[in-house]
C-alpha cells in the first residue's frame, strides 16, 4: 500500500512536467517553421552555432591555447599612432588637387578607417586593455576619425552575434529578406557592396532596435566634438575626407572582403570561413574567423597560434586566401546573394523578447 502510494504520486508530478517540457518544443518548433515559411531562401539550420562545441573539443585536446587567452597591450599603440596618420594626413593633403585628394581618401583613409573599425571590433572583446571602461574609451578613440559614431553600438549588436550567431532577429548581421529580394543580380549586388556601411550601421535599427545608452552618447558627443574641431582647425573638405574614407572602406574596398568572406556559404555546410592572406597585417588578423569565433577571448595577435597548435581544426576546411576574390566571386555567381547566409532559430519569440527589454546582452 505504501509503495503503490508512493508510486501513484510519482506518476502524478511527472506528468505536468513532461507535459511542459513538449509544450515548450511544440512552441518553438512551430515558431521555427513559421519563420522559415516567411523568408524560405535563406539556408536554415537546425542545430546550435558550431563554435561553441568545436571550442570545447580543442581545450580538451590543446589545453595550452589557453596561455594565448587575454589583452594584446600594443593594440592601444597602434589605435593612437593610426589615429594620428590620419590626422597628419589631413595636414598634408590640405592643398592637394582633386584627383590626389580621392585617391588618397580611397586608397590612406579608406583603409585606416576600416582598420579603425576592426579595432573597435578587438576592443569590443576587452581585448586591448584591462578593464572595460578603458576598452571602451580606446574604442571611442578609434572611432573618431571615421567621422561617424559606431563604437559602442557595435559593441551591443556584436556580442549577439557572437553569443547567438544565425539566431533571427538577433544576429543583425545577416541581411534582410528585402536585401536578399532586391540585389540578386551582378549590377545589384555591385550595388549593395558600395552600400554596406548604409545597411551595416541601419539594419539594427529595423530588424533588433535598441533604446541608446549612456555609452552610446557620449560616443555622440566625442564624434561631434571631433568632427566640429576638425572642421574648425582644417576645414569642411577634411572632414568629408574622413567620412568618405569610412564609406569607401566599408563598401567596395579589398578590406571590405571580410564582411563577405567571414559568413557568406560559399560552400555547403560550412557557415564560417576563415582568410589567410596579407591584409590581416591591416585588419587585427580578423581574416582569422574560424579560429576568433572559437576563442573570442583570445585578441588577433595570437589567432595564428590558435591555428598553429591546432592546424587539424583548420588546415582542412575551406578558407581563403585573397578578399578581392571573395568580393568577386560574389558579385559574378549567380549563386551567391544575400540570402547566403545561414539563420536558426533556437530562442523562442518569448525569449528574444525578454532579451530586448534588458537592453541586449551589453548596455
Amino acid at each position: 500500500m505504501g509503495k503503490g502510494g508512493c508510486k501513484s504520486s510519482s506518476s502524478g508530478e511527472a506528468g505536468p512536467v513532461k507535459n511542459d517540457y513538449q509544450n515548450e518544443i511544440s512552441t518553438l518548433e512551430r515558431e521555427r517553421k513559421e519563420k522559415i515559411q516567411a523568408e524560405p531562401k535563406f539556408i536554415w539550420a537546425h542545430d546550435e552555432e558550431p563554435h561553441r562545441r568545436r571550442k570545447q573539443e580543442i581545450l580538451k585536446k590543446h589545453p595550452s591555447i589557453k596561455k594565448f587567452m587575454g589583452i594584446d597591450p600594443t593594440t592601444k599603440f597602434k589605435v593612437v599612432f593610426w589615429v594620428g596618420i590620419q590626422l597628419l594626413s589631413l595636414h598634408l593633403l590640405q592643398d592637394a588637387p582633386w584627383y590626389t585628394w580621392l585617391f588618397c581618401c580611397y586608397t590612406l583613409s579608406g583603409a585606416i578607417n576600416h582598420m579603425m573599425t576592426l579595432a573597435m571590433h578587438e576592443l569590443s572583446h576587452n581585448l586591448g586593455a584591462k578593464g572595460v571602461v578603458s576598452n571602451r574609451l580606446l574604442a571611442i578613440l578609434a572611432n573618431l576619425p571615421m567621422g561617424i559614431p559606431a563604437a559602442m553600438s557595435f559593441k551591443r549588436y556584436h556580442m549577439e552575434h557572437h553569443k547567438f550567431q544565425g539566431e533571427d532577429v538577433v544576429d543583425v548581421d545577416i541581411p534582410t529578406d528585402f536585401e536578399g529580394w532586391f540585389f540578386h543580380s551582378t549590377p545589384r549586388k555591385v550595388l549593395w557592396c558600395l552600400l554596406q556601411p548604409l545597411f551595416y550601421s541601419l539594419r539594427p535599427l529595423f530588424v533588433n532596435p535598441k533604446e541608446p545608452t549612456r555609452w552610446e552618447f557620449i560616443n555622440i558627443l566625442c564624434i561631434v566634438l571631433f568632427d566640429a574641431t576638425v572642421v574648425y582647425v582644417w576645414g569642411i573638405r577634411e572632414l568629408l575626407y574622413l567620412v568618405l574614407g569610412t564609406l569607401f572602406g566599408m563598401g567596395l574596398h579589398p578590406v571590405a572582403g571580410h564582411f563577405i568572406a567571414e559568413h557568406y556559404v560559399m560552400n555547403e555546410g560550412q557557415e564560417t570561413y576563415s582568410y589567410y592572406g596579407p591584409l590581416n597585417w591591416l585588419t587585427f588578423n580578423v581574416g582569422y574567423h574560424n579560429e576568433h569565433h572559437d576563442f573570442a577571448n583570445i585578441s588577433g595577435k595570437h589567432l595564428p597560434d590558435v591555428r598553429r597548435v591546432a592546424p587539424e581544426y583548420y588546415d582542412d576546411i575551406p578558407h581563403y586566401h585573397s578578399w578581392v576574390k571573395v568580393i568577386w566571386d560574389y558579385i559574378v555567381d549567380d549563386k551567391i546573394s544575400p540570402y547566403s547566409r545561414v539563420k536558426r532559430v533556437t530562442l523562442e519569440n518569448r525569449e528574444i523578447e525578454e532579451l530586448k527589454a534588458k537592453g541586449g546582452l551589453v548596455k
